[in-house]
């Protein structure tokens, strides 16, 4: 039993190994780069032992979207249900998002919207595993402002599907332009502009601090 243990606690270590060196590959290069082979050169091992662990490119594929899930909640979720229902929740979300693509927790910046482009036109179970995480992300947002609306933070009559796009939408092209241009002048517009769009249905505007 100690030698069966031994051996699936190496076989975890290296599955994770592996699978942080896929994140990073597919933030940059897209899912399709990811290969048995390449892994193997870049972290010494063999291919039959990547093989084993993953049986397929496509388990490979699902497995680093999953990984990459797993980063996701705890740099991004996970710090924003510590705050309380409401303006300052749907902030706090935001927020942490912008950190997350800023401080390139992933060195494309942020890893789904690079390959949620590579497989949007796709079909098969790749393309369903993104969907569903994007569609986590787009209930989560939302979710944290029908909160605030609950709340009475914000106006009873906020279209909580609406805000949720467009706070997405500034998050999105902040982290866009600034992988490609490499300026991080994208995010300061993003902040000024989600702020001053929570200040429009904020039912206080003074619970939506100035950007600094």
């Amino acid at each position: 039993m100690t030698r069966l243990d031994g051996r699936v606690e190496r076989g975890n270590r290296t599955r994770q190994l592996i699978l942080r060196r896929t994140v990073e590959i597919a933030s940059v290069e897209g899912l399709e780069a990811l290969s048995v082979g390449r892994l193997a050169t870049d972290l010494r091992l063999s291919k039959s032992g990547v093989f084993a662990l993953f049986g397929s490119k496509q388990e490979l594929q699902l497995a680093t979207v999953r990984e990459a899930s797993r980063v996701f909640v705890a740099e991004v979720v996970a710090p924003a249900a510590k705050v309380p229902a409401g303006i300052g929740r749907v902030r706090r979300l935001c927020e942490a998002w912008l950190a997350y693509s800023e401080g390139r927790v992933f060195p494309g910046g942020c890893f789904f919207y690079g390959v949620l482009a590579e497989f949007d036109a796709r079909e098969g179970a790749v393309h369903d595993a993104l969907v569903r995480a994007q569609r986590d992300w787009n209930g989560q947002v939302e979710g944290c402002v029908e909160e605030a609306k609950a709340a009475g933070e914000l106006r009873a009559d906020t279209d909580a599907g609406q805000l949720a796009f467009e706070l997405i939408a500034l998050m999105e092209s902040a982290n866009a332009l600034s992988v490609l241009h490499g300026e991080p002048v994208a995010y300061r517009r993003a902040r000024v502009g989600i702020a001053a769009r929570l200040r429009a249905v904020a039912v206080d505007g003074s619970l939506v601090p100035e950007v600094g």
